[in-house]
C-alpha cells in the first residue's frame, strides 16, 4: 500500500470518527428535545449532562490532537482558528448549563441553543473541514492517538468508551 493510501485511510477513519461523535451527540439532542416538554426533571438533568460531557470530551481530542495536526498539514490558519472560536462559544453554554437546574426557568431554552450552535459547527466542520481532512492525507498514528485520548478522557469522565469492539452504547434516559 502507498503512503497515500494509507494517508487516505488515516483520514478516512479520523473523519469516521468525529462523525460518529456527531451522530451520537445530535441524537441526545433528538432526546432531549422529545423529553422537553414533559415533567422529568432528573431525566432532562441526567440527558443534558451526558450531552455536554460527550461535548467536552469530543472538543478537547480535537483542540489537543487534530487540530495541531492539520495545523502542520495545512496552510489554512482561519479555518482551524474559526472552529476553536466556535468550541469556545459552546464551552461557554455548557459551563453556564453546569450552574443551572433542570427546573430553572430558563433551562430548555439554554439546552435549545447549545442544540443550535453545536448543528452549525457540525455543518461547518463536515462542509469545510472534512474536505480537508482528506487533503491533508492524515496517517494511522493520528487516528490511535485520537481514539487512545478520547478512551483517557472518557474514563477520567466516567463514560464507558462505547466505541471499543464490543462495547454496547449506554441506553439515554
Amino acid at each position: 500500500m502507498s503512503a497515500q493510501e494509507s494517508g487516505n485511510t488515516g483520514s478516512e477513519e479520523v473523519i469516521a470518527l468525529l462523525t460518529q461523535d456527531h451522530r451520537k451527540v445530535m441524537e441526545l439532542f433528538d432526546q432531549f428535545h422529545r423529553i422537553r416538554k414533559g415533567h422529568d426533571s432528573n431525566g432532562k438533568q441526567m440527558l443534558a449532562e451526558i450531552v455536554c460531557t460527550e461535548l467536552v470530551i469530543h472538543a478537547q481530542v480535537e483542540r489537543e490532537i487534530l487540530y495541531p495536526a492539520l495545523r502542520r498539514a495545512l496552510d489554512e490558519p482561519e479555518l482551524l482558528d474559526e472552529a476553536e472560536v466556535e468550541h469556545r462559544m459552546a464551552h461557554q453554554l455548557i459551563s453556564e448549563l453546569e450552574f443551572m437546574d433542570a427546573e430553572d426557568e430558563m433551562y430548555d431554552a439554554e439546552l435549545a441553543v447549545l442544540c443550535n450552535y453545536v448543528k452549525l459547527h457540525i455543518h461547518e466542520e463536515e462542509s469545510r473541514i472534512f474536505p480537508k481532512i482528506r487533503e491533508a492525507l492524515l496517517d494511522d498514528s493520528l487516528v490511535q492517538a485520537l481514539k487512545s485520548r478520547r478512551a483517557q478522557l472518557r474514563n477520567e469522565f466516567g463514560m464507558p468508551d462505547e466505541y471499543e469492539e464490543g462495547v454496547e452504547p449506554a441506553a439515554a434516559p
